[in-house]
């Protein structure tokens, strides 16, 4: 279906407006005071990571086919995200953004699941392919994949065959950063781990819901969930 409105401007524009209210969100929830900054040294912070935003927009909208089309966003539906703006851990600690997400439509603050023993939140750490770029603490993730194919799909292949794309595995920060800005992301039987934070052992985090609300759990490498994918990304940027 052809639509007379949609051009490179206008793809620039609504990125434009989307990162602009990522950061409204992120103020909203008292991320700034978590990174022991106000709300105007924290969009600072963020503020140069903007101009990609809109540029990857731009990029895309030249070499989608056929020209003048667009998909519907509906992420419930189709899992994907064009982008995520990310506050690492070292600004806002896992354990204090985890309470600030909640379902879309809900109440019910997310939560850290007990199965994680106290101070094994800070042993899972990006790996090297998932390592957060720049010095800053924040970045964007581009071309988010919620990964709802691989439910069902032992963990361990599910992250070789993201690998073998070509893409990149999500951090424990990122999944949050994916929740909390985009809530209806995680639905029922469509949650997902995010294999690029591991501890060194066989446990893979991940995000689903649990008392109608969302949780970060853990599950084994080798044992496959049929509610739970593996989200991935197409690029990281700072």
């Amino acid at each position: 279906m052809t639509d007379p409105t949609h051009s490179p401007a206008s793809d620039a524009a609504a990125a434009a407006a989307e990162f602009d209210r990522q950061v409204r969100t992120l103020v909203a929830l008292g991320y700034p005071a978590l990174s022991g900054r106000s709300p105007e040294r924290f969009t600072e912070l963020v503020a140069p990571l903007r101009a990609e935003a809109v540029a990857r927009a731009d990029s895309a909208a030249d070499s989608a086919a056929p020209a003048g089309t667009s998909a519907a966003y509906d992420p419930a539906v189709t899992g994907r995200v064009p982008f995520v703006l990310v506050v690492g851990r070292e600004r806002a600690p896992i354990e204090r953004t985890m309470p600030l997400t909640a379902l879309h439509g809900g109440r019910l603050p997310g939560f850290v699941d007990r199965s994680f023993e106290p101070g094994s939140l800070e042993r899972f750490v990006a790996t090297e392919p998932a390592r957060p770029p720049g010095t800053d603490g924040v970045h964007l993730l581009f071309d988010v994949e919620r990964g709802e194919e691989f439910c069902g799909v032992v963990p361990g292949d599910a992250m070789a065959t993201v690998a073998g794309r070509g893409r990149t595995l999500l951090t424990i920060e990122e999944g949050i950063a994916l929740l909390t800005h985009v809530p209806e992301i995680l639905v029922k039987n469509k949650c997902f781990s995010t294999g690029g934070s591991r501890c060194g052992d066989r446990r893979v985090p991940a995000l689903w819901i649990s008392k109608r609300a969302p949780k970060l759990g853990w599950c084994w490498e080798g044992n496959p969930h049929t509610w739970l994918g593996m989200a991935s990304a197409g690029a990281r940027h700072a």
